[in-house]
């Protein structure tokens, strides 16, 4: 199994209880295990009855696994500073005001939250990764993520023509030089250069990371607009070369005792009848295999139910190959 394991789809259908049992199945199989939610609807502190932050925590009673949880409002006010700090220093002072204007204007524009949230994601892939064998995402609903998935490509090939269009501004500087006078701006240790460059840098580790070291799994309910969405979710994962590993039907209904009748009886034997058919559709149309069917519980999955949850979700956790190699990679 990769490092980075991502738990998208629609909003509501449970991303945050299979990320978290998914991570509690690694944890408890040896597999030294981050969950982090950067699901503006934080539920991660409420399954471990435990509060989390924006930075790695460990989670009681369960050995091996730690929780984090990004706000999106704290990120976006984080991107926006140090986009200021860094724009301030490479400015007149008749500039910083108008800059600070921009920024407030630009709080609340399309793709500036994706772009905080997106920086706070790999972030973590790349600064926080390196103690844990396995880290698992409770991602954004399908539509943001989406977004987010795409912005590598998008941003790369953007940073590239500033790049372009920086280093011909400064070759122009430096050929208008007469004499002894220094050119304005200089194209060794040029700040807005190295600052494009870190951004090219970044964007490019995210595409690499996402495509050759992450898994992919999409969860669902058993209603017709939850199959609709995740096909459509499908479609965009193939799109952008990412493989979409497997399924993850939650919220089933229990199907009642065969002795049982009546008025209620009749109705659950009609939505399980109803689900089943849901789940035929999954199976013929989409190509990512069902890994887990997952039954809905009468209280919140957390404890010992957060347990059950994980015995059901057929994802190889990486535990299993160290139980036959050992911790040093050795056979037993």
């Amino acid at each position: 199994m990769e490092e980075f394991v991502f738990f998208g789809g629609k909003g509501g259908v449970g991303k945050t209880t299979v990320s978290c049992a998914y991570a509690y199945r690694c944890a408890t199989a040896g597999v030294r295990t981050l969950v982090v939610s950067t699901d503006p609807a934080h539920s991660v502190s409420d399954v471990f009855d435990q509060q989390f932050g924006d930075a790695p925590a460990s989670v009681d009673g369960v050995e091996g696994l730690d929780a984090m949880e990004i706000d999106p409002e704290d990120e976006m006010q984080r991107h926006l500073e140090e986009i200021r700090e860094g724009l301030s220093e490479q400015v007149s002072a008749a500039m910083v005001s108008e800059i600070n204007r921009q920024l407030e204007m630009s709080h609340g524009t399309p793709g500036a939250y994706e772009a905080a949230l997106f920086d706070a994601f790999v972030g973590v892939m790349r600064d926080e990764a390196e103690p844990y064998d396995r880290v698992v995402f409770d991602t954004a609903p399908t539509g943001s993520t989406l977004r987010l998935l795409g912005l590598p490509e998008f941003l790369g090939d953007w940073i590239d023509r500033l790049l372009y269009k920086r280093k011909q501004s400064i070759d122009l500087f430096e050929k208008a030089a007469i004499g002894d006078m220094e050119p304005r701006r200089l194209m060794e240790g040029d700040p807005v250069l190295e600052r494009l460059q870190r951004r090219k840098e970044f964007f490019e580790f995210a595409g690499d990371a996402m495509r050759t070291d992450a898994a992919f799994f999409l969860v669902l309910n058993p209603d017709q607009l939850s199959v609709n969405e995740t096909g459509r979710a499908i479609e965009a994962f193939t799109e952008r070369d990412l493989r979409v590993r497997g399924l993850v039907a939650n919220k089933l209904t229990p199907e009642p005792d065969d002795d049982e009748e009546g008025r209620g009886a009749r109705y659950l034997r009609e939505k399980v009848a109803t689900e089943r058919d849901r789940l035929d559709q999954v199976r013929e149309e989409f190509e990512p295999p069902l890994v887990a069917e997952i039954e809905s519980r009468t209280r919140e999955v957390r404890g010992d139910l957060l347990a059950n949850v994980a015995a059901e979700l057929d994802v190889e956790t990486g535990g299993e190959e160290r139980a036959r190699t050992g911790p040093t990679g050795d056979s037993n």
